[in-house]
């Protein structure tokens, strides 16, 4: 009976996310019809007071914060400055100029928060100027694609106070979590374009002339307000100095600050960052609200506990149970986003997440860096939208390009399960 009574809902799902409406509608809408029909619990007061619990939590004001930081350095000229600080110290590496797709989204992530925003300002900069200097278009968007998923790892990160919120566990150590694996990731991309680069040399254009060390140094004031404001956000949280939301409200002063003293900020940029980051938290604010509304749905249903018991049923190894873990959340993203993926699984898994022995924090960073895969599989892949948008090219050929860098992320799933000290070496030492 449970078994059709899941099927029943996921269905009703599925039909009602096919039609068009909010993802957020639809999930109340799945847990408003499961409650009437197979709870007998006042369905009204449930919905109101879990609309409410979800939506009023402190802990999720950072989101929003970070959402509106990443909007307002989207429409400064802080991002044309980080490549001119990059390019001379990349143009020696075997692949040269395309490591910008690389460290530019590293640095960029340290800042934004957003997979998309991050793909989206970097790759506004990068491809013109790596497509005028002669570089291959699909090694180009493959790296673009791949690389700005680390907008998703690298704190902060909006999933990560997502995770952190559903979960219940600290978002700042969280972040600190995120912090090696994000940088392994970043040395994994550029690894495998420096082997790209010496299988095909004819393919790589000829480097710069060549400039003194001052001259780079020279080059590298261009990064100094983006590092400023990593350390100012970063800085404040491992320090313990700050709370994940206090350190987004500085960030968001900093980056106010630097986008008026570089001469970029007006008031029509600053009304359609905030309008735009404003946005983007209400659709996060109502999936959110209508995931724990389902979530709670669902627990009266009975259905996590069934889902659980059946998979410790199949007397899985952690390993196992790590790598269907991995199949479920790729296929899962082939039709939802990021958000919509954590909030709908993560109260159904953590029962058996937790009777594994996978320690919390590891785990919200597993999911991140599965869902970055996702980010990149068609036909719901963020990533490959955002990069259509911007080259108008199909979205199953940037898939193609962006495979490598899909199976460069599986090593780092296993990298992850194999030495958890990746993961939890930084929260482990985090001061305050």
């Amino acid at each position: 009976m449970d078994v059709l009574i899941a099927v029943a809902l996921m269905a009703l799902l599925f039909i009602l996310l096919g039609s068009g409406l909010w993802i957020g509608l639809s999930l109340l809408g799945v847990a408003y019809i499961g409650m009437e029909l197979f709870t007998s619990r006042p369905v009204g007061d449930s919905m109101m007071l879990t609309i409410w619990g979800a939506t009023s939590s402190w802990t999720l004001t950072a989101l929003p914060l970070f959402l509106w930081m990443g909007e307002i350095l989207f429409r400064s000229k802080l991002s044309d400055d980080m490549f001119k600080g990059l390019a001379p110290w990349l143009d020696r590496l075997p692949g040269r100029l395309l490591h910008t797709n690389v460290v530019g989204c590293t640095i960029f992530a340290a800042i934004s928060g957003s997979s998309a925003a991050t793909c989206a300002t970097i790759g506004k900069i990068t491809l013109p100027e790596l497509k005028k200097r002669g570089y291959p278009d699909d090694i180009a968007i493959g790296t673009l694609a791949g690389a700005g998923t680390l907008g998703l790892l690298i704190p902060p990160s909006i999933i990560m106070i997502v995770y952190g919120v559903a979960a219940n566990v600290s978002i700042a150590k969280l972040f600190l979590a995120g912090v090696l694996p994000g940088l392994m990731l970043a040395v994994l991309f550029m690894g495998y374009i420096m082997v790209w680069a010496l299988l095909n040399k004819d393919k790589v254009p000829a480097a710069d002339a060549p400039t003194t060390f001052v001259q780079k140094l020279h080059a590298s004031r261009h990064l100094i307000p983006v590092v400023s404001l990593i350390g100012l956000v970063l800085g404040g949280i491992y320090s313990g100095i700050a709370t994940a939301t206090e350190a987004a409200a500085l960030g968001v002063g900093g980056a106010l600050l630097l986008a008026k003293v570089e001469g970029s900020l007006n008031w029509t940029r600053f009304k359609e960052g905030l309008v735009s980051a404003c946005r983007i938290y209400c659709m996060i604010g109502l999936i959110l609200a209508g995931a724990a509304f389902l979530t709670l749905a669902m627990g009266f249903i009975g259905l996590p506990r069934h889902l659980a018991e059946f998979i410790g049923a199949l007397q899985l190894s952690p390993f196992a149970l790590m790598l269907l873990l991995v199949v479920f959340f790729i296929v899962l993203g082939c039709f939802l986003d990021g958000i919509s993926m954590v909030v709908l699984t993560i109260a159904v898994l953590l029962p058996t997440v937790e009777a594994a022995g996978f320690d919390l924090i590891w785990f919200g960073i597993f999911i991140v860096l599965v869902v970055e895969m996702a980010q990149i599989t068609p036909p719901v892949g963020f990533n490959l939208f955002v990069i259509q948008g911007l080259t108008r090219r199909e979205v199953t050929w940037i898939a193609r390009t962006a495979l490598p860098l899909f199976f460069l992320m599986m090593v780092a799933v296993l990298i992850t399960y194999f030495v958890p000290d990746v993961v939890l070496w930084l929260p482990r030492h985090m001061q305050g």
